[in-house]
């Protein structure tokens, strides 16, 4: 029966003076447990006059699991002689060992680690050691629609911030004998597991052991999301592009790591990091391949013009009107520059104030509360738009041309990429603004000459660009038929000939 029920640290001071790891470390148990005050002490009976002390922590042990353990000891019969308290406290071990108890000899620190991960410690009087009970329930997010990555059709099921769970998800996905996971830990102050997950006979030849160099050489306190990850071991931190994709989607995973790629999983999170990441990745959506390859084509062509029409638009806008306007068919040059009569500022800076305004907005949209966000981001958007061309400060055609860019950036699947894009587009007017349509060309050409030299996991950015394998286009800007895509890409994967799903 339970004999004591309390957590202070006098009670369990004058209760514990009897041999065992209790009577050896009772003074250091003590200080330890001064600054652990979420950390419940239970002494119970057990036998005739042998006590035990529990320590646990409420909310992160299945209650069940707790009640069982106090119904075993309770239930263990009483020694036969009162001086057998050392028999009795031997035989108790190795009854709970049977029922799943570790036996624990490491040092007090330690135990107290595996408690605070969950584990419900016992350290009985009598036994030279501690037992350990797993009774971890830590409560997560149920499994639900990612929110990042809203697909028409598809698997409505994304990651949660359970490490367990989000394994289990990927497990579930099939039968996949092929499928590994190997588990580390980063953080120096906070640890937290980490997985990698690959398909042993098809993954890129040393990128594993390229990831579990990166990521065992991380320094760093706490790693509380994957994105640490991302910026600490991709190939080049200064690049405006990511080079490691994340994703709240099981199928988006399992479809990267048929075609050779890895994915890491982290404690805490629902967003998974998928390596090497390449250009053509960015528009792409699972969605392509569960409709037809004739519209998912067609969507995933709308994409990349939509990609280029947010990067660039404005600064055409700036270097017409600025440097070029001959070069405007005549009818649209009267529109222009009859529109920009009585505006006060140059083209750059008349951009600038739309541009900002609507990136102030996209932001606020964001951090409002969800049922006045959208509204706030579209109500504020044409008042500010109207009002603005209403006081004469920008002229109705860059009105447009801001709407536009904005709509394209929205098209973009991967949130991170169209980040990437809005900051380059600011990168691209200010060119236009100095070499009017010549800044911009050398502004591409610089830009296409940074994706060139650009890797992942030593993946050059750009590929498929410079295959020479016709099949390696096929699920590039056109989407070919599922069946002329059986045949796994090279670039990417693993030797053999083997039919793999195409990447998402």
């Amino acid at each position: 029966m339970e004999a004591v029920s309390g957590s202070g640290v006098g009670r369990a001071e004058k209760a514990w003076d009897g041999d065992g790891i209790v009577g050896e470390l009772r003074e250091e148990l003590l200080d330890r447990l001064e600054t652990r005050a979420d950390m419940a002490r239970r002494e119970i009976s057990f036998g005739r006059t042998a006590r035990a002390l529990m320590l646990y922590i409420p909310g992160m042990v299945q209650e069940s699991k707790l009640e069982a353990l106090r119904t075993e000891m309770a239930a263990f019969p009483a020694p036969e002689h009162p001086e057998d308290g050392e028999a009795a406290a031997e035989r108790l071990k190795l009854r709970l060992q049977a029922s799943g108890a570790e036996r624990w000899t490491g040092g007090l620190e330690e135990l107290l680690k595996e408690v605070q991960e969950g584990s419900t410690a016992l350290l009985a009087e009598g036994l030279p050691d501690a037992l350990l009970v797993d009774t971890r329930h830590i409560e997560a997010r149920s499994l639900e629609e990612p929110i990042s990555e809203a697909v028409l059709r598809g698997p409505r099921i994304g990651f949660c911030e359970s490490l367990e769970k989000n394994a289990a998800l990927l497990r579930s996905y099939g039968s996949v004998p092929d499928l590994a996971m190997e588990r580390l830990e980063v953080g120096s102050a906070v640890r937290k597991p980490l997985l990698i997950v690959y398909m042993r006979d098809v993954v890129q030849a040393g990128l594993i052991e390229e990831m579990k160099l990166r990521i065992r050489g991380l320094e760093g306190d706490d790693f509380p999301e994957s994105g640490y990850i991302e910026q600490m071991i991709e190939d080049n931190s200064y690049s405006p592009f990511q080079q490691l994709q994340n994703t709240e989607r099981p199928d988006r995973v399992m479809s990267g790591l048929l075609e050779g790629r890895a994915a890491i999983l982290l404690e805490g999170t629902p967003f998974a990091l998928i390596a090497p990441f390449t250009l053509p990745m960015i528009i792409q959506s699972p969605e392509d391949y569960y409709e037809r390859w004739l519209p998912g084509s067609l969507i995933r062509m709308l994409r990349f013009f939509s990609a280029l029409i947010a990067m660039f638009t404005p600064a055409l806008y700036i270097a017409f009107t600025s440097f070029h306007p001959g070069l405007i068919p005549t009818k649209l040059a009267l529109t222009v520059v009859g529109a920009r009569q009585g505006v006060p500022f140059p083209s750059l800076i008349e951009a600038l104030i739309m541009e900002v305004s609507l990136e102030n907005l996209r932001e606020a949209g964001l951090r409002l509360p969800k049922p006045i966000g959208p509204a706030m981001g579209i109500v504020g958007g044409l008042i500010i738009g109207e009002a603005a061309v209403q006081a004469g400060i920008i002229s109705p055609i860059l009105v447009i041309v801001v709407a536009i860019t904005a709509i394209s950036s929205f098209v973009i699947p991967v949130y991170s990429a169209g980040i990437s894009i809005r900051m380059l587009r600011f990168g691209a007017m200010f060119s236009a603004a100095v070499y009017g349509l010549y800044g911009v060309v050398l502004f591409f050409l610089l830009l296409l000459s940074h994706l060139s030299r650009l890797k992942s996991f030593g993946t050059p950015f750009l590929r498929p660009l410079g295959s020479y394998r016709a099949h390696d286009f096929k699920d590039m800007l056109v989407r070919f038929p599922l069946p002329a895509m059986l045949e796994r890409r090279r670039f990417l994967a693993a030797d053999r000939r083997d039919p793999a799903k195409p990447s998402e």
